[in-house]
């Protein structure tokens, strides 16, 4: 089991920024992908960003160039750094840790909500 705990949401104007953490009870080397996802209200949940193992990372389309995913690896945290913030990126937003093959599993955190807006 892995616990997942997410912080840094809040309200923040057009072209803010924000910084979300996720903490990991485990080694985050010891996960194959963290990745950050969000959902809007009415809307399906989607990628943000995700981050592998290896230090592999992709994003969504709509966040390319302006969020960015990173990790502590000492401090087993994973970082959403988001900037140039849209009203459209309201939503909450939520941690996620993936394994393959044996002991396989898929975490979610509680979500942390994130609001743009002037």
């Amino acid at each position: 089991q892995v616990q997942l705990v997410e912080s840094g949401g809040g309200l923040v104007q057009p072209g803010g920024s924000l910084r979300l953490s996720c903490a990991t009870s485990g080694s985050i080397l010891s996960i194959d992908t963290m990745g950050w996802y969000r959902q809007a209200p009415g809307k399906q949940r989607e990628l943000v960003a995700r981050i592998t193992s290896g230090g592999y990372t992709d994003y969504g389309d709509s966040v390319k160039g302006r969020f960015t995913i990173s990790r502590h690896i000492a401090e087993n945290i994973v970082y959403l750094q988001m900037n140039s913030l849209k009203p459209e990126d309201t939503a909450v937003y939520y941690c996620n840790a993936k394994k393959w093959g044996l002991g396989s599993y898929d975490h979610w955190g509680q979500g942390t909500r994130v609001t743009v807006s002037s």
